[in-house]
Parts: C-alpha cells; sequence; structure tokens
C-alpha cells in the first residue's frame, strides 16, 4: 500500500550559515534537527559552507545520522576566530545547481545571510515550499565586523532589510521563543512569525538531588565578548571566598585569554577553569555535578545550553534579556539580573550557593518541570507538519498557522524574481 501524503518521506534541503563542527546554537540546532528528521524516516540534505579548503557533496554523520552535505567553497572571516563563510556573490549559482540535482520537497534556512539568501531565491523560483528559521542577532555579527560603532545602527538597519528580503518568500517563519518571534516581526515586518522551540533531548541529561559537596558555578556557550562572561568572572570575585565556590566555563573563543589574564587580576585564578571544547559527554557530566548555571548573555533568542542545564536539573542565574525570561522563572527556578549589574549578579549567585537543600531541590525541580515543553519530539512534529504544509496548532506556537506565501502571492514573488523588482513591494507582491 503506498505511502499517504501525510506519512510519504520527504526530501528535506536545510541551509545554515553555520554548521559542524562550528560550536554555537543555531548549527547544533540545525544538526538536531537534521538528525531527528533523518530517524523519522526523512532523507535529509545539508547546505552549509565547507569546514576548510575542501569542499563538495559527501555523506556525514550527524548525531549518529547520515545526511548529505554539499560542503559550499568557503572562505575565512578573519576578524572572528573560526567562521568560514560561503562566497556571497557565487550562492545563488551554487543554490540553484544544488536545488536542481536534489528536488527537495521542501527548503528550510537557518539563515538568511547568504545560504538562505540564495536558496530562499531558488526554491521560490522553483515552486519549493519554503520555511525560514531565525537564530540572528545583530550584536553577534557586528563583534566580529570590525566595524566603526558610529554606524551600527545603520549598519543593524541594513542586516535586518536583508533579513526581510529572505524571509518575505517563506511560506512559514519561526524562531525559537515568542519574545524572540515578537522581536522578529518587528524588526522585519513579517507577520506572523511562530514561536517553536529549538528543543532537546531532556532524557540525555542527569539530574543529581545529592546534597551538594562543593560550590560550582557553570557557563556553557561560546567564550566571546557578547556572552558578557567579563561581567559574570567579576561577580564571581565579589562571591564570599568561604563559600569556596568554583567557576567553570565550558567552551572556546577569542576572550579566552583575556578571561584567564582578568581572573588572575581579580585572585581568582586558581578557581576558574575554561575547558575549551568537551565532549557531549563530559560536558553532562559537568551538568550534572554543577551547583547553578550563570548566562550573563544579552543576545539570546532561546539559549540550547541553558535548557540542557535545566534538563540537568540546575537552578539557573540568568540576564534579564531576550528570551531568557521564558526559562528562567524568577524566584521559581532560578533568578534575572538586570543586564551588566555586577553586584546583584553577585547577589543572586549567592542566593543559590547559600540556599538550603530543600529550597534548592525546589528549584531544581521547577527547572525540570519547565523544560518538559521544550522537548525535541514535539519540535519535530511542528516542522513536519510546516514542510507538509499543514495547519499547525500546539503549545509552542501562539495562534493558528496559515501559510505565509501562497496563490496568487506566490506567484507575485516568482514574477518579482524574474523582474529583479524587490520583493515586498508595491509591484511585486500584492
Amino acid at each position: 500500500m503506498p505511502d499517504s501524503p501525510e506519512s510519504k518521506p520527504l526530501r528535506i534541503l536545510i541551509g545554515a550559515d553555520t554548521f559542524l563542527p562550528d560550536i554555537n546554537g543555531a548549527a547544533i540546532f540545525a544538526a538536531r534537527l537534521a538528525a531527528g528528521l533523518v530517524r523519522r524516516g526523512h532523507e535529509v540534505h545539508i547546505v552549509a559552507p565547507a569546514a576548510d579548503r575542501k569542499h563538495g557533496t559527501w555523506q556525514e554523520v550527524v548525531e549518529g545520522e547520515t545526511v548529505t552535505a554539499h560542503r559550499l567553497y568557503s572562505w575565512r572571516w578573519y576578524p572572528h576566530p573560526w567562521l568560514r563563510f560561503a562566497i556571497p556573490w557565487r550562492i545563488e549559482q551554487n543554490a540553484a545547481t544544488i536545488l536542481d540535482a536534489v528536488k527537495p520537497d521542501v527548503v528550510h534556512f537557518q539563515s538568511h545571510i547568504i545560504t538562505g539568501r540564495g536558496l530562499s531565491k531558488g526554491a521560490v523560483e522553483r515552486g519549493i515550499r519554503l520555511i525560514g528559521t531565525n537564530h540572528f542577532m545583530p550584536e553577534n555579527l557586528l563583534e566580529h565586523s570590525k566595524l566603526p560603532h558610529v554606524i551600527y545602527n545603520f549598519a543593524i538597519r541594513q542586516a535586518w532589510a536583508a533579513a526581510h528580503r529572505s524571509f518575505v518568500r517563506a511560506e512559514a517563519v519561526t524562531s525559537p521563543t515568542r519574545k524572540a518571534a515578537d522581536f522578529l516581526e518587528k524588526a522585519i515586518n513579517i507577520h506572523p512569525v511562530l514561536a517553536v522551540s529549538c528543543g532537546i533531548r531532556a532524557s540525555d541529561y542527569t539530574p543529581n538531588f545529592e546534597p551538594r559537596t562543593e560550590n560550582t558555578i557553570v557557563f556553557v556557550g561560546r567564550i566571546t565578548g557578547e556572552k558578557q562572561l567579563d561581567k559574570l568572572m567579576r561577580a564571581f570575585a565579589l562571591l564570599d571566598p568561604a563559600l569556596k565556590a568554583k567557576l567553570v566555563l565550558v567552551g572556546h573563543g577569542e576572550e579566552e585569554g583575556r578571561l584567564r589574564s582578568l581572573a588572575n587580576q581579580l585572585g581568582v585564578g586558581g578557581r576558574v577553569t575554561i575547558t575549551g571544547y568537551v565532549p557531549d559527554d563530559e560536558l553532562r557530566r559537568i551538568l550534572t555535578s554543577a551547583t547553578v548555571f550563570a548566562m550573563p548573555s544579552i543576545a539570546e533568542l532561546q539559549s540550547i545550553a541553558t535548557m540542557e542545564a535545566m534538563a540537568s536539573g540546575l537552578p539557573i542565574v540568568a540576564a534579564n534579556a531576550m528570551a531568557l525570561p521564558h526559562l528562567v522563572h524568577h524566584k521559581k527556578n532560578g533568578y534575572l539580573f538586570e543586564p551588566g549589574d555586577i553586584d546583584e549578579l553577585a547577589r543572586r549567585l549567592t542566593d543559590i550557593l547559600t540556599m538550603d537543600q530543600a529550597k534548592l531541590d525546589e528549584f531544581k525541580r521547577e527547572s525540570l518541570r519547565i523544560v518538559e515543553a521544550h522537548d525535541i519530539d514535539r519540535t519535530l512534529d511542528i516542522f513536519e507538519a510546516l514542510y507538509r504544509g499543514e495547519k499547525v496548532i500546539g503549545d509552542m506556537i501562539v495562534g493558528d498557522f496559515q501559510p505565509r506565501v501562497k496563490g496568487a502571492k506566490r506567484a507575485a514573488l516568482k514574477k518579482a524574481l524574474r523582474l529583479g523588482r524587490p520583493e515586498g513591494s508595491p509591484e511585486s507582491v500584492s
């Protein structure tokens, strides 16, 4: 008996400007999405910049599953310690070649900057269903741009204008949280943007309710400026020495040397560890054994690392910024502090480190309860439905889904692309 349209395996092409072996939230989400879709029987192709000079098409194992990777010729972005990017003026030709060879049922782009721009244009021209997800915050890019601060506001406006040109082509646009979705709607004037969690598999993590024997503060993520780890280091130095607290920063990045120097200057170098990259099993061990997770960043659209800490049963101290309040419920599973307020951050860390075991266990259980809503299988269900053009209703989406681009409007977009008009203009979209 042939597969019904609802169960027929799909050929899915995921486009990303950053993918494994890069370590960041967008890359990790794209990898977990791809692997999860393969486990459900779909054929998955990845289009992303090559991780080195070798480029082409081959099989890659991602999260234990095999995908077809189309690695684009890339250049190193030298203001950044490791980022590589596909060549902008080649992207439309490269996207067209890959789309014609793969003939996907759906294209899902994770970034509008280069790869998403080419794939979104090519998908619309070929009548392929198009889904877009935004993980982009201008602060994350401008930090490595070397642009003078005086033109930052202009650069941000241009970045969001570019985002609009790609996302306006998509039948559905998503972002990891409602706060991030609202932010994107305002930034690029596209409605609706659906809130779909990046998701994690909480069962992969192990909470520990044994009485703590030491006070360990942990952070997981890129060791970069936008994470505001210098603020965390200074707050750590303000803690009462009697707490005998340790600070563990799990990750790597260009700020490692500066933070080590800062720790020594503050007299806490002997109690600070910067691990660099660690494998998943070691990461889970570190989270299980920690006392509290700290996230001082002000540019988190969701924060997979924070969700992993919550799945490990950790209370959270986080900046009251962007999407973090969706995960951290003040005085329930942790504390929020005013971004940049070092004294308040130190006080909130002290609150956790001095908390009696019964209250600490309450916070830990609340973290586990909150993170249940972000199970990766729910995320996969939602994206599968979007890929098939189905109506989506769920806890992680506000409102009923109706395709943004359909019928006459999609035909107008295709015509605009042929004529070279800007999508979204009165001449091109009815």
